[in-house]
Parts: C-alpha cells; sequence; structure tokens
C-alpha cells in the first residue's frame, strides 16, 4: 500500500487544510497567497483543525476577492454570545496588483480562481488560492495514468 503523501505548504508553514480534488479538476496555472479576514471563532476553528475546502471556490464581487463555501466548524467552547455560521462568506486580502491581474485573467481568459491549501504563517491564517483551467475527462485519465507510470517506474529504479 502507498503512503499518503501531504501537499507541500510554503517553508515554515503548518498546513491547516489541503483541497486535493481541486489538483485532479484543475491545471494549476499560477499561485497566490491571500490572507482572510475572519472572527475570533473561525480562529479558534481553524486551530483545531476544522477546515474544510473541497467544496470551496473563490469569487470576485466589485472587485474584491472573496471565499465561499469554505466550511470552519465552530467550537463549542468558542462563543456563546456569537451566532456562529460555518460557511460564510469570508474577503480576502491581496495586493491591489494581484486583484486587477486575477480579474483579467478570469474575465478576459477564462481562468478560474480555485482555493488549494490553508495554512498558517508567522501566526496568521493564509489561503493558497490559483489561477487555473479546468480539465476535461481525457485530461484526468492522462494525469492519472502519468501518475501510475511514475509511481511504476520508480518502484523499477528501486530494484
Amino acid at each position: 500500500m502507498a503512503k499518503t503523501q501531504e501537499k507541500k505548504a510554503p517553508a515554515g508553514t503548518k498546513n491547516i487544510a489541503v483541497n486535493a480534488k481541486a489538483r485532479h479538476d484543475y491545471f494549476i496555472e499560477e499561485r497566490f497567497e491571500a490572507g482572510l479576514v475572519l472572527e475570533g471563532w473561525e480562529v479558534k476553528g481553524l486551530r483545531a483543525g476544522r477546515l474544510q475546502l473541497k467544496e470551496s471556490y473563490v469569487v470576485i464581487r466589485q472587485g474584491e476577492i472573496w471565499l465561499l463555501g469554505a466550511n470552519i466548524a465552530p467550537l463549542a467552547s468558542a462563543s456563546t454570545h456569537v451566532q456562529a455560521d460555518p460557511v460564510r462568506t469570508r474577503k480576502l486580502l491581496l495586493k491591489h496588483r494581484e486583484v486587477e491581474r486575477l480579474i483579467g485573467a478570469v474575465e478576459r481568459r477564462g481562468y478560474t480562481l480555485v482555493p488549494l491549501a490553508m495554512y498558517w504563517k508567522r501566526g496568521r491564517a493564509k489561503l493558497e488560492i490559483a489561477l487555473a483551467k479546468g480539465k476535461k475527462q481525457h485530461d484526468k485519465r492522462a494525469t492519472e495514468r502519468d501518475r501510475d507510470w511514475q509511481r511504476q517506474r520508480q518502484r523499477l529504479l528501486k530494484q
């Protein structure tokens, strides 16, 4: 049985969650690191590892970048007076030049913005988003075939 390999986050960071489905469904062209606007109970949930990026996606609204569908499950002990919404829309923080570049790529060239991973960097939660193009079914099969061949080649080289 093959070992499961965790996708690497940038150096000096710790993964909170990885969206493995994104690499399966999209060709990743370019990556960006974004900060997030979070509430206190969300930070506590992230520290406990209660994040799910599988169904999430990134959209552009009125010149701003937003994360939708990311599920951060609240802790029972986080707060008694705050009504927690686990899948609320969260604003992403990027430099103005990066935002303009992403808007241009999405609107003019047909790219999609996909969340890849969330991790801690210097005590702050960061989201890695990617400029990506969707894969067709035959592309997914080819990628899987190549991955299997690489795995098989490594086994043969070890012997």
